[in-house]
């Protein structure tokens, strides 16, 4: 029987109204008890100063009053259990219908169907929500969630093997053109091969930093750094680069500008992917233009380049893992496509912002990141 109870929501609620009708009932029998001797004795000396009567009568009449408080706390007691019925019927339907309907879609969910909602009663737009809509939005608001990880899951996985399947496909056909004699065994061939794993490395490489980037495994080590030595390091880091494509390169730093509160390794890692990733998209005789500058309680980095630019389209996926504006483009240079996405999840993990801007496809493209200015305390 208590098993039973303990497993069934409404019965709880209905024993729930009960024990508080019993122990409200319990609570007035014995305060009635208690005080309907002296209240009647009350009574009865005024009425005997004025009428004189006998002591059978009162007994009489005090057995009379006792038996009417009693049949009327019996009745109170009968029409208050039918009410604990009633109530308990009606408010449990509501309490427990939407848990019910919660059970059902998270065992579906656990099966891996995402689509079906809980339906909410109140207003949402007023903000007239009780308990159980509050309840049914958070649950929605979860399975929400859990379709969007779901189908990146999904698309990451295919993203990978497609991004594998290449440098694999063409390291197996050299191999086997080696192996039937169809290609020499020169060194371009082997230089060849030797280029296909190269690039599988890096991309092993990169989808193990960002695995560790977007689990936030990885300890920030915070320093008030100079933001024209950051930009610095990574320009002479990437110098050689700029010289041998032709871009000219023009920077825009101050050195007085405010230090900002960084991991200096990280930020390094964020601009050179930025600034790579304009020299990648920027043809020969191009320019790139880097800056920096305080803006309230921030540092403001950009990279502008005059290279081949985003369209409208492509600009709000633009930090997504392996999305590629140009894919053929981009694969042909090896780039892994996720350079971009690693760079969200630093800056993200510093509380700045990063965007990128764009006025259309040929007409470059800027990409901008802000840090905070290290606060001096007084």
């Amino acid at each position: 029987m208590f098993t039973f109870i303990r497993s069934h929501l409404a019965w709880k609620l209905f024993l729930s109204y009960v024990i508080v009708i019993v122990i409200g009932v319990a609570v007035l029998s014995t305060a009635t008890s208690l005080s309907i001797p002296a209240a009647f004795d009350r009574h009865m000396a005024g009425m005997s100063a004025m009428m004189g009567g006998s002591q059978t009568m009162e007994m009489d009449l005090f057995s009379n009053y006792q038996a009417a408080v009693v049949e009327s706390l019996s009745l109170a007691t009968i029409t208050a259990l039918i009410a604990a019925v009633l109530a308990s019927f009606f408010i449990s339907r509501q309490v427990v219908n939407p848990v019910k309907k919660m059970m059902a879609i998270s065992h579906r969910i656990a099966d891996g169907e995402y689509h079906e909602r809980l339906k909410i009663s109140g207003n949402l737009h007023l903000n007239q929500l009780d308990e159980l809509d509050q309840l049914a939005l958070t649950f929605n608001q979860m399975t929400d969630k859990l379709e969007k990880i779901e189908i990146m899951r999904r698309q990451l996985i295919g993203d990978v093997s497609h991004e594998l399947r290449t440098p694999l496909s063409a390291i197996k056909g050299y191999m086997e053109g080696l192996i039937d004699g169809i290609l020499p065994t020169t060194p371009e061939t082997f230089e060849q091969i030797y280029s296909e794993a190269d690039r599988l490395q890096r991309l092993v490489n990169d989808l193990q930093e960002l695995s560790r980037v977007e689990a936030g495994a990885y300890q920030l080590e915070l320093k008030s750094i100079s933001p024209f030595d950051l930009v610095e390091s990574v320009i002479n880091h990437l110098s050689l680069q700029f010289e041998e494509k032709k871009i000219n390169l023009e920077k825009k730093v101050d050195r007085q500008l405010p230090n900002v509160l960084a991991d200096k390794d990280r930020m390094l890692q964020v601009l050179t992917n930025l600034i790579g990733n304009a020299l990648q998209y920027t043809p020969e005789g191009g320019k790139i233009r880097i800056s920096a500058s305080l803006v309230k309680s921030e540092i403001i980095f950009s990279i502008k380049d005059t290279g081949i630019g985003i369209s409208a389209d492509h600009l709000p996926l633009i930090f997504n893992r392996f999305y590629r504006t140009d894919k053929s483009r981009a694969r042909l240079s090896g780039g892994s496509g996720i350079g971009l996405t690693i760079a969200h999840a630093l800056v993200k993990a510093h509380q700045g912002r990063i965007w990128a801007e764009s006025n259309g496809e040929g007409k470059g493209s800027t990409f901008s990141f802000s840090l905070p200015v290290v606060i001096h305390k007084q």
